[in-house]
């Protein structure tokens, strides 16, 4: 069982996003602001649509903390929906005294025909609802508590754009990431920023979406995280799974990926070098396994790249069906963004977060921060007592 585990709950137009979180020691300083920093980098990048301006999301922190110190207990946080008076009658709890619009069309490339099928519903409304991406608000809202566990261990984690609509960045090297965190578009690079708004520009006037792709980066990750004895605890496939759960997300790689199938093996794997740096007595010229090896970090960042798809909802739909005639028709088309790279690397660190605040609960244990330290300071005198 997992020792981070998060449950989120809440539709798109109700009333707002409750989440759950469990596994957090004692001990940990944490308030609301740290978490409404993370909600809005969320919102931000160029492309999105209207709703982020109505929404500014803000987390209410309800249990969990005392006086800005976690106690050990499970955290749960509450954002409001402000839309939500525009939709009381349409996403009202009680019962409807007058039947509401239903939403017949489903939009090829989201969960509408498959969720609606799947539980036996003639109104795809409730779908559309909750497999909507405003559900990420509530788990950037979860990453941001695992964000503040993993930097007292000393991991950093950043994201940023790496293409949009078929423009790539140059960037190679050392990445600024407070010019990441000024571009519009989440990108280190100035002249490939201005293609992708360009890239951007050019679906908004053709009525339709693009993606991209975004790469996300922990440094400071201790080596020994995750196993290699059993499936379900191999490091890379529990953050591949994190991942992809995000909205849109259709590809993962870790590391090189993809580009190591057209490598020699002499080429694909990082040498392994005698080394006097801290943290460890050993280092790598390269980092090709993107710090993962065998389902174990092994103390090299961890580098994951996410493949986003353009989103479904189109300006200028695409043909499907009425559910309720069985006819050829456009899709339903409702308020939507154009393009959620940004964002989508934005919500990839709270997962990676998520996923690496549960993998050092799991290697070091301890039930306040104090205990949890203690026990990675031990663990880090015990690799270098090894020489």
């Amino acid at each position: 069982m997992p020792r981070f585990r998060f449950l989120t709950a809440g539709e798109s137009h109700g009333k707002g996003l409750t989440v759950i979180i469990d596994g957090v020691p004692a001990g940990l300083t944490l308030d609301e602001d740290q978490v409404a920093s993370e909600l809005k980098r969320r919102q931000c990048g160029y492309g999105r649509g209207s709703r982020m301006k109505i929404e500014q999301d803000r987390a209410e922190i309800l249990s969990g903390v005392r006086h800005g110190v976690t106690t050990g207990s499970p955290i749960s946080l509450l954002i409001w929906n402000r839309d939500w008076e525009n939709w009381r009658e349409v996403m009202a709890v009680s019962a409807a005294e007058e039947e509401t619009a239903r939403v017949t069309r489903p939009r090829p490339g989201h969960a509408d025909l498959a969720g609606a099928i799947k539980y036996g519903l003639n109104d795809i409304r409730p779908v559309m609802e909750r497999a909507s991406a405003r559900e990420t608000a509530a788990r950037v809202a979860a990453g941001a508590v695992a964000r503040r566990f993993v930097e007292e261990i000393g991991v950093e984690i950043h994201s940023h754009t790496l293409a949009i609509g078929g423009e790539w960045t140059n960037t190679r090297g050392s990445i600024d990431w407070q010019q990441v965190e000024r571009s519009a578009v989440r990108c280190a690079d100035a002249e490939a920023e201005k293609g992708m708004i360009a890239a951007i520009d050019r679906a908004i006037s053709s009525g339709d979406t693009v993606g991209g792709v975004c790469e996300i980066i922990a440094s400071g990750v201790p080596v020994g995280l995750g196993s290699h004895v059993q499936w379900d605890r191999r490091l890379d496939g529990i953050v591949a799974q994190a991942v992809m759960s995000i909205n849109s997300v259709k590809g993962v790689e870790i590391g090189d990926g993809f580009k190591l199938a057209n490598l020699k093996g002499s080429e694909a794997h990082d040498v392994i070098e005698v080394s006097q740096r801290s943290p460890y007595p050993w280092s790598r010229p390269t980092n090709h396994a993107g710090g993962i090896e065998g389902g174990i970090s092994n103390g090299e960042p961890v580098i994951v790249r996410a493949a986003v798809k353009p989103i479904p909802t189109l300006g200028k739909p695409l043909p499907s069906l009425d559910l309720s005639t069985w006819e050829t028709v456009e899709a339903h088309f409702e308020r939507s963004d154009v393009c959620v790279v940004p964002s989508v690397g934005v919500i990839a660190e709270a997962m990676l977060a998520i996923v690496l605040a549960d993998a050092l609960l799991e290697k070091f244990g301890g039930d306040s921060m104090e205990e949890t330290k203690r026990n990675h300071s031990n663990y880090l005198d015990s690799i270098q007592r090894r020489r």
